[in-house]
């Protein structure tokens, strides 16, 4: 069996809500698509596609936008894929260029909502095998709480998804996000973090970050950062049973663990009233690294307990091969990472996850 946690859906029904902000798919002039969010426009897509699209453009047929984003509102085609990739079921996240905390909340917070209701729809149509984390305005938290609320005990979400810093301001040790916390703990569902392009925040300065820097160097650095500052902002001595689950192999904290624990207790201040690596038990990291030598040590590191599987299904730098391939690892903890961990994560029952069709 196998559950891939770390799985983009965007879906048409919440794209173009705002006229500035949108987020908006818009054809260019020689013929590729290209994803705008307020003044930043994604610069990141598979070479292949775009020479597709650039050479129908140039025969005369280029593609209208609404049929090239069609596919995305059928499962049926997510199905085919999952079953291609041995993928028994997915819990699903909107894309992190559509988190929306540098918005207002006049549009964040129904803009939210619409992403929940359109996920469960989407998902309604194979339960078995798809589900999907709840996202929420994490600039304005107690509407956010309200709305990971509503989106789990309403809608059936698993979780909250999260950017790896800055909402709107705030960050994770913000005593402002204590509801969020709150929330989860009630809930006893975990939060997945996701970094996002952080200059999608600069305004008309937004495309001057050269190379995707913010998304390919700064989605890691957020990451860690979500788990540095959780752990020295005393997040976790006010919510012990809070759950947090890092992608993209933890960002550099498997790597960084010791530097970390080490330079803790050397701060001027911190608030963990606990050695840092006792909170190693509210983490969770998932494999989606690049290279076999890389993911082997980060389970040894962190213990194949707290890892889980996710594959960034969708993304531009996804990994398309079983993550599970080659690792030298147990039965039981090759299992603890395809599935059982997430099992036990999101209470979900494994008799009644659905089956890869032949």
């Amino acid at each position: 069996m196998l559950i891939d946690l770390h799985a983009h859906a965007p879906h048409p029904d919440y794209y173009d809500q705002h006229p500035h902000w949108g987020p908006a798919f818009e054809l260019q002039s020689d013929g590729d698509i290209k994803l705008r969010v307020g003044h930043w426009v994604l610069s990141l897509g598979a070479p292949e596609r775009k020479q597709a699209l650039r050479e129908a453009h140039a025969r005369g047929e280029t593609l209208d936008v609404q049929e090239y984003m069609a596919k995305w509102r059928d499962p049926e085609h997510r199905l085919a894929s999952m079953d291609a990739a041995g993928q028994n079921a997915q819990v699903l996240s909107v894309p992190s260029h559509c988190y929306m905390y540098w918005a207002e909340p006049e549009f964040g917070v129904p803009f939210a909502k619409k992403v929940n209701d359109s996920l469960a729809e989407y998902c309604s149509a194979a339960p078995d095998r798809l589900m999907f984390w709840a996202h929420a305005p994490l600039n304005v938290p107690k509407e956010a709480a309200k709305e990971i609320r509503r989106a789990c005990t309403e809608l059936g979400a698993k979780g909250l998804v999260a950017g790896g810093s800055n909402f709107g301001g705030l960050e994770f040790d913000s005593p402002e996000m204590d509801p969020v916390w709150e929330a989860l703990c009630d809930l006893d569902l975990p939060m997945f973090v996701h970094g996002y392009n952080q200059s999608v925040t600069w305004g008309e300065e937004a495309n001057t970050d050269r190379y995707e820097t913010t998304a390919i160097v700064g989605m890691n650095y957020d990451e860690s950062k979500c788990f540095w500052y959780m752990i020295n902002g005393g997040v976790f001595d006010r919510f012990p049973n809070l759950k947090v689950y890092i992608t993209h192999g933890g960002g550099f904290v498997p790597y960084q663990l010791g530097r970390m624990a080490q330079t803790n207790p050397n701060l001027d201040t911190y608030h963990n009233k606990k050695p840092f690596l006792e909170y190693l038990k509210n983490f969770y990291f998932d494999v989606e690294l690049h290279e076999v030598p890389m993911r082997q040590a980060m389970v040894e590191v962190i213990g194949a307990d707290r890892v889980l599987y996710g594959s960034n299904f969708g993304g531009s730098d996804a990994v398309r091969h079983d993550l599970t391939d080659d690792l030298k690892l147990s039965q039981e903890d090759l299992d603890k990472i395809r599935w059982k961990n997430a099992c036990d994560l999101l209470h979900l029952d494994p008799n009644k996850l659905g089956k890869v069709r032949g």
